[in-house]
Order: structure tokens, then sequence, then C-alpha cells
């Protein structure tokens, strides 16, 4: 760890891309693993349950280490967006519909940008995506509700994906 500590920052942006796209990459070899094995349903029926368990654990984590607050709502996750290691190597954005409705969108995803550059149709992430950003934003706060907008197989237009998130009314 000791030279780690001692890396530069450009060196350290560098090594955060590293890990992300090593992350990334482990959870493609993964899949490809279990749909060689066991066929694309069983894959992907699989990886939504490690998306399950992984989004609560990355959004718990990024909340402690970077201090967002549990059920501080929309504001939190919005935050806690940008700490995810997609946002290392993704392009992402995020539109305020108004103080309750939050519009997240993956414009670049290294995924089905890998796929599209090989000539293959888009990995179909939706039923995968429910589970994951409605964990991950539960995890932040669970009064929030998560819409999928679009998400492979849909057809891909502005972003590869996108995904509504509000607040459901609290006791005020």
């Amino acid at each position: 760890m000791e030279h780690i500590e001692k890396l530069s920052k450009d060196e350290l942006i560098k090594l955060i891309k590293v890990f992300a796209k090593n992350w990334l990459t482990h959870d493609g070899c993964w899949f490809l693993a279990a749909e060689e094995k066991y066929g694309i349903e069983a894959a992907i029926e699989l990886d939504a349950k490690s998306w399950n368990r992984f989004a609560v654990a990355e959004a718990r984590r990024i909340m402690k280490e970077f201090n967002i607050p549990e059920n501080g709502s929309l504001k939190a996750l919005e935050r806690a967006f940008d700490y995810r290691l997609y946002a290392a190597i993704n392009k992402q954005e995020i539109e305020w519909i108004d103080d309750k409705t939050m519009v997240f969108r993956m414009v670049e995803c290294r995924v089905q940008k890998t796929r599209t550059e090989k000539n293959l149709t888009p990995f179909p992430c939706k039923s995968v995506g429910i589970v994951e950003f409605t964990q991950f934003a539960k995890s932040v706060d669970p009064c929030i509700l998560t819409r999928c907008i679009s998400c492979p197989p849909d057809p891909v237009t502005n972003a590869f994906c996108a995904w509504e998130f509000t607040i459901q009314n609290t006791m005020e």
C-alpha cells in the first residue's frame, strides 16, 4: 500500500481507471463463463442475484467512505452515483426534472461500446439493471422509487440506458 500512497494525483486517477476496467472485465469474464456452462437465461438470472447483493454493498461502502447521509433523498443518490466504479469509465449524466424526480443516463457504456465495436447486438441488461439500480437507490434511501426509462434490449437512443428516480412523499 505504501507505493500507492506515493503516487501522484494523475497516477492515482489512472489507477482508479485500471481498477474499474479490471472489475468490469472480471464481471464480464464471470458472466461469459456462466453463460457457456448454463446458457444465457441462467447467466442473466445469476447475474441479477449477484447485483442484488453487490449494489447494496457498493452503496453502503460509498456512503460510509464519503459521508453521504442515510435517507438523504435524491441528492444523496446523485452524490453516490459519482463514486460508483462505473463513473470512472463510463460517461453518465443526471437531469433534475423537479425536486422529487431525477433521471440518470449512461451516455457511454463501456460494455455496450465494446459490443458495438465487435458488431454484436447490445447486451440485454435491462432485467439485471432493474435489480442493480433499484437496490443501489434503496440502499441510499428506501423512499426512492426506481423506474427504467430505457435499457437494452430497448432501442438505444441518446443514452445506452436511462433511469428515473423519484422520492416518495415523506412525512413532513
